[in-house]
């Protein structure tokens, strides 16, 4: 027998560490060759690890969340046989010490649901003082939303993980215990979370965008009623097999129109070694919210797709992004970024920069108002452009002037579909 210690590959970018994002095996499993072993998150995108050898897992070497080194140790694997190639093996130890935790999986790994089908209780651990509770992210959701303390909740999952299940228990006895509770009382829990995975790469990546490029605004509104108009016929006329259009697809047109004049705002800038890199090809971000955190899918190409293109495009990335699904390269390469908050858009925002980018287009709610037209009020639905710009690369009369652009082109949309 032999132990093989299996060090973080290199996983592409030119990163020189990843994050543990997710454990899809314990302690004590065994594993197939290219069974996955965990999800390492790089700044792009989560990796998935494969086991490049079949074996009894001795050693995670970290927790979810720990940052490890490209060539750094991840698991030790017990294996058959001798020496493995191009890994470091060491003897095998005749017993390894067992933790807690361990033992806690290990048994429920073990155990067998009785002939009824009902499987049996696991014992309860106890937690030791001041020990933090452990729970997933869901659980630890659902508790801040029922007001319960974690720490006063006994979990029966491996390790004392406290489960739903577990929480439905405690809930249900504090409730018996406390029918002469007043209706309300003071809420004290205070429940420290570390930040870690896609939200900490968003926290880095939020940071370094605004400590290192000067941002403007240039908020303008616009008069969408006729292009809500077209928007519903197409709807109405569509095929089956074509997508629903939103504003989006109709506002990516107007980039398509609009950047050639204006090549400075479509382009990546490397403020390291003072290069901006003006690109022809339009790649536009969609920043989407998913159930992690904030992602930007990325439509490759929008100069080549028609409004039907776009469409289809912008939905198969989104549901991508909210699987977890998305490809790295579908998550990388924008020359330029819509941010978008639907009807949540409220009437202005300050979006900021997905760098190295030096532009993004942010569109608000929109809403019908009242509007002076030829000394006559009239209802139109109106809608507000909210943009971010590099001061460094953008000059305040062109991002004014862009907008405009694209103001244009959005009140009277019969220009989107003009052959130039």
């Amino acid at each position: 027998m032999g132990v093989h210690t299996f060090k973080l590959p290199d996983i592409g970018e030119g990163i020189a560490e990843a994050e543990i994002a997710e454990w899809k095996v314990a302690v004590g499993d065994q594993v197939t060759e290219d069974q996955p072993l965990c999800d390492m998150l790089t700044e792009k995108a989560a990796v998935e690890i494969p086991s490049p050898v079949a074996g009894k897992i001795l050693e995670l070497k970290g927790e979810a969340g720990d940052l490890v080194a490209v060539g750094g140790p991840l698991v030790l694997i017990e294996v058959e046989g001798g020496l493995v190639p191009d890994s470091d093996v060491t003897p095998s130890p005749e017993q390894v010490p067992a933790k807690s935790s361990d033992v806690a999986v290990a048994a429920e790994k073990k155990q067998t649901p009785p002939a009824d089908g009902v499987p049996q209780a696991q014992p309860r651990l106890p937690r030791s003082p001041g020990e933090k509770p452990l729970a997933s992210p869901a659980v630890r959701r659902r508790a801040r939303e029922l007001g319960v303390q974690l720490s006063d909740v006994q979990g029966t999952g491996p390790a004392g993980r406290i489960r739903h299940e577990d929480l439905d228990a405690h809930v249900r006895g504090v409730g018996a215990a406390t029918t002469q509770a007043p209706r309300q009382a003071h809420r004290t829990a205070v429940e420290s979370i570390k930040v870690i995975g896609l939200r900490r790469k968003i926290a880095d990546a939020m940071q370094r965008t605004k400590q290192r490029i000067p941002h403007f605004a240039y908020v303008e509104e616009c008069d969408v009623t006729e292009l809500e108009k077209l928007r519903q016929h197409l709807n109405a006329a569509r095929r089956d097999d074509q997508t629903k259009l939103t504003v989006l697809p109709f506002l990516m047109q107007a980039l398509v129109k609009v950047v050639p004049e204006f090549p400075q705002i479509n382009a990546n800038f490397d403020d390291e070694a003072g290069v901006l890199h003006q690109i022809a090809a339009l790649h536009i971000g969609i920043a989407a919210q998913t159930d992690n955190g904030l992602v930007v899918p990325v439509v490759k190409h929008a100069e080549t797709l028609d409004i039907w293109g776009m469409g289809a495009e912008l939905k198969r990335l989104a549901d991508a992004a909210r699987a977890g699904t998305a490809k790295r390269e579908e998550l990388s390469g924008s020359s330029i970024t819509i941010s978008s908050l639907g009807p949540m858009g409220g009437i202005a925002s300050t979006p900021v920069i997905n760098a190295p980018e030096v532009a993004i287009v942010g569109v608000n709610k929109m809403v019908e108002r009242p509007v002076i037209q030829q000394g006559m009020v009239m209802p139109r639905m109106m809608m507000n452009l909210s943009s971010s710009f590099d001061h460094r690369i953008v000059d305040g009369w062109i991002a004014a002037s862009f907008i405009q652009r694209i103001k244009q082109l959005l009140e009277t949309p019969a220009l989107l579909f003009i052959q130039d």
